[in-house]
């Protein structure tokens, strides 16, 4: 994260840490793997899952973010913050995010370790449930980025697709992914320890800097938003609640 904290200062766009946020992944899942001797099967499994879904999430952010401006979280730090904010970013923002990673990545750190036993059922469960995370996550995110280039949409709550059935399929998704790898590699018998990052991204992202900071900052700019909410479920989908004003 200092190399991506040093190219921030010469870019003046601290966002792309939200893109090293994925790709950070990856270089852990390569690196564990190069340093350990653990089972093969799992240890592949692992590296190619986290590649897989760590490289689609920063080409995507890539895509949508580089060339638009550094993010407005960041813009209000920078003028809050005046001549201090490459220190203060260094630890607030690069520090934490890699304090966090370091935290979330556990599964891909001690689940390369051990041979023995081998990749059985808990590993295949691991493997359904990244799938469906991975859907839930990447389907989510091409349906909002097409609802929001239809110039017709402008304005409206996007509520099409999976967004019917969850107001955050790809925060939900995100969650699938990790509890995925989480099982994938508790099948190793290293310990609970390794079930402390699904733990950390799920409170991150239904509490914290997802789900219930996104719902705040949306219900500010669009009033009718507060009727989503009201119907569609803040995470885990299922079919929406008939409201009032439906009938």
């Amino acid at each position: 994260m200092l190399a991506v904290w040093a190219i921030s200062l010469v870019m003046r766009d601290a966002s792309i840490v939200d893109i090293a946020w994925g790709s950070g992944f990856v270089l852990v899942s390569w690196v564990s793997n190069w340093l350990s001797d653990g089972n093969s099967t799992r240890n592949s499994v692992l590296v190619v899952l986290t590649t897989i879904w760590g490289l689609r999430l920063a080409l995507y952010l890539a895509r949508r973010n580089l060339g638009k401006g550094e993010d407005s979280r960041y813009q209000s730090m920078r003028r809050r913050h005046g001549d201090r904010f490459a220190l203060v970013s260094l630890y607030a923002v690069f520090g934490v995010q890699g304090v966090l990673m370091w935290i979330v990545s556990l599964p891909l750190q001690l689940g390369q370790v051990r041979q023995e036993p081998g990749f059985g059922v808990i590993g295949i469960l691991g493997l359904l449930v990244w799938s469906v995370g991975i859907f839930f996550e990447a389907v989510g995110d091409a349906q909002l980025a097409r609802f929001k280039r239809n110039p017709a949409n402008a304005g409206r709550v996007m509520d099409q697709g999976l967004w019917h059935y969850t107001r955050h399929p790809n925060y939900f998704g995100d969650c699938c992914v990790w509890w995925g790898l989480g099982l994938i590699a508790f099948e190793s018998r290293i310990g609970f320890v390794v079930l402390i990052g699904p733990v950390v991204m799920t409170v991150l992202l239904v509490k914290v800097s997802g789900a219930a900071l996104l719902d705040k900052i949306m219900l500010k700019r669009k009033p009718e938003y507060a009727n989503y909410v009201a119907a569609t479920s803040g995470f885990i989908p299922r079919q929406p609640r008939k409201t009032k004003s439906a009938g």
